[in-house]
């Protein structure tokens, strides 16, 4: 059976979520309901989600939801990778506003079926949960790119861009009650990654095409990729390929230059989230370009 999914993504700045976007998009155990994009420029954001929709033959919802955070400025204001958008055919209009709205009208249409994937910092989530706070309940799960817990990279802060980059609504997120609230964090994303010539090689599918021209944009300042928002995509439909421990999320909002610091307090007597401690690489490679063959 198919699992219904929202897609939240500020697609168009790493290129991990065009990776995530085409691997949803040729999962046919993915119903994928919907898209809303995040962040500076987000009507380009949604252009570029579209022309990935277009080559799939998918004719997806998709909403430019805010382009900015809930109180603070926004640090990523451009869509880098849009310039790359003269190469594909794709929508150049969608409905303005309506993003929160789209998210609220479908989790309550298919209630406890929904899984909302968020890849990107929680500007639209928190909105969503704070206009309808009845909405976390409803949904089937909340599986988050987002925080660092456990801190065991060296040289890497103790910040993760997506908890950070809003962190008033990260807060608001983290603060409600979800019956499955997944994380997939920096701890374990951090070692599924991959070098720009064997990516080249690898990403030969025709779905995959306009990733690789995303890519390019991506390779003139890296020159390597790692899978962050595809491997939180992947553990939606194999839950082997991460390992998980419960405990609380809080989100720090006070502490100056600690905002948006993920609290993680494993074990704790109120322990609603789930956060990811371990991965099977070999497990979610295979996962991942399984959809493609």
């Amino acid at each position: 059976m198919s699992v219904k999914v929202l897609l939240d993504t500020d697609i168009g700045t790493d290129i991990d979520d065009a990776i995530c976007l085409a691997y949803l998009l040729a999962n046919p155990e993915c119903d994928l309901l919907g898209i809303t994009t995040v962040t500076g420029e987000a009507d380009k954001r949604a252009m570029m989600a579209s022309v990935q929709c277009k080559i799939a033959g998918k004719d997806i919802p998709i909403y430019p939801g805010a382009d900015n955070p809930l109180i603070i400025p926004q640090l990523q204001t451009k869509a880098q990778q849009a310039k790359a958008l003269n190469k594909w055919g794709h929508d150049k209009i969608f409905p303005r506003g309506e993003a929160v709205e789209f998210l609220r009208q479908t989790i309550r249409k298919y209630p406890h079926e929904v899984v909302l994937l968020t890849i990107a910092p929680l500007t639209n989530i928190g909105l969503l949960f704070a206009v309808d706070p009845e909405i976390p309940s409803l949904l089937k799960g909340l599986v988050s790119m987002c925080g660092y817990f456990e801190h065991k990279i060296p040289n890497l802060g103790q910040l993760e861009w997506n908890a950070m980059g809003d962190y008033h609504a990260s807060k608001i997120v983290y603060s409600s009650i979800v019956t499955m609230h997944r994380s997939i964090g920096l701890d374990v994303t951090c070692q599924v990654t991959m070098e720009a010539k064997k990516f080249k090689d690898k990403f030969n599918h025709d779905l995959l095409k306009p990733v690789l021209d995303f890519a390019d944009v991506w390779f003139e300042q890296y020159d390597t990729v790692t899978f962050h928002d595809p491997l939180a995509a992947a553990v939606i439909f194999n839950d082997k390929i991460c390992t998980f421990k419960k405990g609380k999320v809080d989100i720090e909002i006070r502490k100056e230059k600690s905002e948006g610091l993920t609290i993680w307090e494993p074990e704790n007597i109120d322990g609603r989230h789930e956060a990811a401690v371990e991965v099977n690489k070999e497990l979610f490679f295979g996962e991942y370009f399984s959809v493609f063959e």
